[in-house]
C-alpha cells in the first residue's frame, strides 16, 4: 500500500534536506542523492500497484485466473458463513485488520467461494511485526477451522515473534508437519511471493522463488510426521481432494494482492 510507505519517506527527505542546509559537512551531492533514492522507491511502488491484479495475455492462455479483482471481496466469504468485519479490499489490497486483543473465537478465515484440486497457487504477500497467518488449501468448511482439514502454508514473523519458534513454525513451511527447506522470506513489511502446487497429492510450497516445501499427501513420510505431531487427532486432515484456499486470521494484520489460480 503507498500510504504505508510514501509518507514515512517524504518525512525522511524533508529531513534530510532541512539537515543538509544547516550543516556545512553536509554534501550537496549527498542531498541530490537521497531524494533520487526516494523518487526511485516511489515510482517502483507505483509501477508495482499499476499493474497489480491483472493478467497478462500469455497468463490467460496459460489457463491462469484471478481470485482476487483487487476491488472487492467477490469470490470470497467468511469460513463457515460467519460474521467478521476483519478484511477489506483496498487500494488493490486484501487486507486482513487483525486484532491481537480479539479472541480466536472471534476472528475468522476468509475463503474462496470455489474449491480446487490440482492446481498452482500464486500470490503477494506481507506481514505485520511480530505478525502471525497462513495459506490453507484443499480446506474444508465441515470442520470448526480450515487448519484442521487443509494444509497450511505458513506465514510469521521469524525474526520478532515473540515466543520461540520451532523449524515447522516458520515461514514457507508445512506448517506442524515439517521445516521449510530453506530460509527465504524478505524482512518485515516487505512483499513476499508465494507459490503452492497440488498436483495429485504432491506437494511444493515457493516462496521468493526458493523450494520451502516439498511433500506427498498420504505417503508414509507424511503420515508419520502427522501421526507423532499436531494432527494426531485431527481425523480431517488432509484427508480433503478438493477444497477451498483459505487466508488465515490469526489475530495479525496482514496484506495480499495478486491472488491468482491455474488448474492442473
Amino acid at each position: 500500500m503507498k500510504k504505508l510507505f510514501f509518507p514515512a519517506l517524504s518525512v525522511m527527505a524533508i529531513a534530510v534536506i532541512s539537515c543538509n542546509g544547516g550543516n556545512s559537512t553536509a554534501s550537496k551531492e549527498d542531498t541530490t542523492a537521497t531524494v533520487k533514492k526516494e523518487d526511485a522507491v516511489q515510482a517502483t511502488e507505483i509501477v508495482a500497484d499499476s499493474t497489480a491484479n491483472t493478467l497478462t495475455d500469455a497468463e490467460k492462455s496459460e489457463g491462469w485466473k484471478l481470485l482476487f479483482n483487487g476491488k472487492n471481496l467477490d469470490g470470497w466469504h467468511i469460513y463457515k458463513g460467519k460474521t467478521s468485519s476483519g478484511w477489506v479490499a483496498e487500494e488493490g489490497i486484501l487486507h486482513c485488520l487483525g486484532s491481537e486483543k480479539d479472541k480466536s473465537d472471534k476472528r475468522a478465515d476468509l475463503t474462496s467461494n470455489d474449491t480446487f484440486d490440482n492446481f498452482e497457487l500464486e500470490l503477494d504477500w506481507k506481514m505485520s511485526p511480530k505478525g502471525n497467518s497462513g495459506i490453507i488449501y484443499l480446506a474444508s468448511e465441515e470442520f470448526d477451522a480450515a487448519y484442521l482439514s487443509g494444509p497450511e502454508y505458513q506465514l510469521i514473523d521469524d525474526e520478532n515473534f515473540p515466543e520461540k519458534l520451532e523449524g515447522w513454525q516458520k515461514t514457507g513451511a508445512n506448517y506442524a508437519m515439517s521445516a521449510p527447506l530453506v530460509a527465504a522470506a524478505k524482512p518485515i513489511g516487505e512483499w513476499n511471493h508465494a507459490k503452492i502446487i497440488v498436483n495429485k497429492g504432491h506437494v511444493e510450497h515457493w516462496l521468493n522463488g526458493q523450494k520451502t516445501a516439498e511433500y506427498e499427501i498420504g505417503s508414509p513420510e507424511w503420515k508419520k510426521a502427522k501421526e507423532a505431531g499436531k494432527w494426531k487427532d485431527a481425523k480431517g486432515y488432509g484427508a480433503t481432494k478438493k477444497g477451498h484456499i483459505d487466508l488465515q486470521d490469526h489475530g495479525s494484520e496482514a496484506w495480499f494482492r495478486n491472488v491468482k489460480i491455474k488448474q492442473l
